[in-house]
């Protein structure tokens, strides 16, 4: 595979990795809303997508026509499809580092304050005051917990309060460091290790494929030269 396209598909998928390492390694609980999880996501592997499946559909005329100012409307195509599906997500929170049975006890002292009248069924809640109906959905291996919201009727505001709420508690939470975080700082380092010997043997061609493709944009661009 060329090189500059190898940096662009394991680039962002190398930096996620590190983050998630880094958030796992945290003695701290971190509540994330779910737009922005998946949003992350996303642009980890907007590369793969990219330099996969967009590059084997994009028309040779487009190419021929814009150059590299196709690929600008395919990354502009992807972000579109991203922004989509987020914004057809149901009301989702997710907490890093930390395990089902700890989240359970920080979530019950919060639903006391927020809502007197809620009710448990297994590992799902019911908060009628807030309009919040979720599932408790935990991912052991890596020590994180998704309260997922069910059904399509949900308070948008009740769950902002929620959030707000949850996260003021687990502010005050303490937890061991997660072993699992090494494996994905490690996987983070061999790719970006990988990457970078890729461009230390031969430089040239990288910086040389990076400069033809930003010229082929600037022409591809309304006024651009042609």
């Amino acid at each position: 595979m060329d090189p500059l396209r190898l940096c662009l598909a394991l680039g962002p998928a190398a930096i996620y990795l590190l983050l998630l390492g880094a958030i796992n390694l945290s003695r701290r609980p971190l509540l994330v809303g779910g737009t922005r999880d998946a949003a992350a996501l996303g642009m980890a592997i907007s590369g793969f997508a990219l330099v996969g499946p967009m590059e084997l559909l994009i028309p040779e005329a487009a190419l021929v026509y814009w150059g590299a100012g196709a690929w600008l409307l395919m990354a502009g195509l992807y972000v579109c499809v991203l922004m989509l599906v987020l914004l057809l997500l149901r009301p989702r929170l997710v907490i890093y580092n930390i395990t089902t049975d700890q989240l359970r006890a920080v979530l019950a002292e919060v639903i006391d304050r927020l809502d007197s009248s809620a009710r448990w069924a297994g590992d799902s809640l019911w908060l009628p005051n807030l309009g919040v109906q979720l599932h408790v959905s935990g991912f052991p291996a890596f020590r994180n917990v998704s309260l997922i919201a069910l059904g399509p009727n949900q308070n948008y505001l009740g769950w902002r309060r929620l959030e707000q709420a949850l996260d003021s508690a687990l502010a005050r939470v303490e937890v061991s460091r997660n072993p699992r975080a090494i494996s994905l700082i490690t996987a983070g380092m061999l790719l970006i290790s990988a990457l970078v010997i890729v461009i230390a043997r031969d430089p040239q061609t990288v910086a040389q494929s990076l400069l033809e493709l930003i010229n082929s944009a600037a022409r591809g661009l309304p006024g651009g030269a042609r």
